[in-house]
């Protein structure tokens, strides 16, 4: 390759070979950059005529760079990165109550708690275009994946700037037969559904209930609450959840303990926008309003 080659070369095209190094397939990039295989394999095509040179070679398993493309991908990655901050700081300078606004928190969050909010905001700021990423995956907010995160966690990040909106609790919930049956005999035998990533009895149950079991594992939080609804057994989960889900009620199996607070959290370039504060505003208002239905 010739010395600084690389810069003849298209923005599009740097940024597209950057995301094939990163993720080493032409669907993996495409989804990166939220265009088809077709338009990723073009690009690379581009590239390699501006270069005079390959930069991949091609495998039955993914594209496998050449040390060209790796430093090329270096030189790209600095570029992305300026341009990510070029573009926090602008969203952070924004003083006008209108355009898009990015919010993620995780989906059971949004349905059970946050909806009352995205209305509020809404009604009072029309003008803006709010868009909801719900997920439990931790977006990159220096990448401008969202510009704000509502996040169940004991602390926000050392990058990001944050707001401890509310302090929760756990506890135990199963249905109101669970709960009768448990009422009339301490004894009874207990069934847990429990997640997967926690797969034991949880730690920290009344000795007054001696007969315990796990009896399913899941590997999701909806259909864990779906298996409790239904009947299958006792679940540990947050008291806001146990509290506005149909269906359950709170047993005391489990009694109510301490657990990971709720924060907002944002990059601190985009903290300052007004559209940011503003919703900010509006979220803190209903958690302030809201407290007592996260701790016993």
């Amino acid at each position: 390759m010739c010395e600084n080659a690389w810069m003849d070369m298209a923005w599009d095209d740097l940024r597209t070979v950057l995301a094939l190094v990163r993720h080493g397939s032409l669907a993996g990039a495409g989804a990166a950059l939220g265009v088809n295989y077709t338009t990723v394999a073009r690009r690379i095509r581009r590239a390699e005529g501006t270069l005079g040179e390959p930069l991949f070679e091609r495998l039955s398993d993914g594209y496998s760079p050449t040390q060209a493309a790796q430093l090329i991908a270096e030189h790209a990655q600095d570029m992305e990165q300026a341009e990510h901050a070029l573009m926090r700081r602008m969203k952070g300078a924004e003083t006008q109550l209108s355009g898009p606004l990015v919010i993620t928190a995780s989906q059971l969050l949004i349905a059970n708690f946050l909806t009352p909010v995205l209305d509020q905001f809404t009604s009072a700021y029309p003008a803006v275009e709010l868009r909801i990423l719900a997920t439990n995956e931790m977006l990159d907010l220096s990448r401008r994946e969202a510009d704000l995160a509502v996040r169940i966690s004991r602390s926000p990040g050392d990058e990001l700037t944050g707001l401890r909106l509310l302090s929760q609790d756990t506890a135990s919930f199963a249905t109101a037969d669970w709960a009768q049956r448990i009422s009339q005999d301490p004894n009874t035998m207990i069934d847990w559904v429990v997640y997967d990533a926690t797969p034991d009895l949880p730690k920290g149950v009344s000795p007054d209930y001696p007969n315990m079991q796990v009896r399913f594992r899941f590997d999701d939080m909806v259909a864990l609450i779906g298996a409790a609804q239904a009947g299958l057994g006792v679940l540990r989960m947050p008291m806001f959840l146990g509290r506005t889900i149909a269906g359950l009620v709170q047993v005391p199996v489990l009694p109510p303990r301490s657990y990971a607070d709720i924060w907002v959290v944002g990059h601190p370039d985009v903290w300052p926008s007004a559209k940011v504060r503003a919703f900010r505003e509006v979220l803190v208002s209903h958690c302030k309003a809201n407290k007592g239905l996260f701790v016993a």
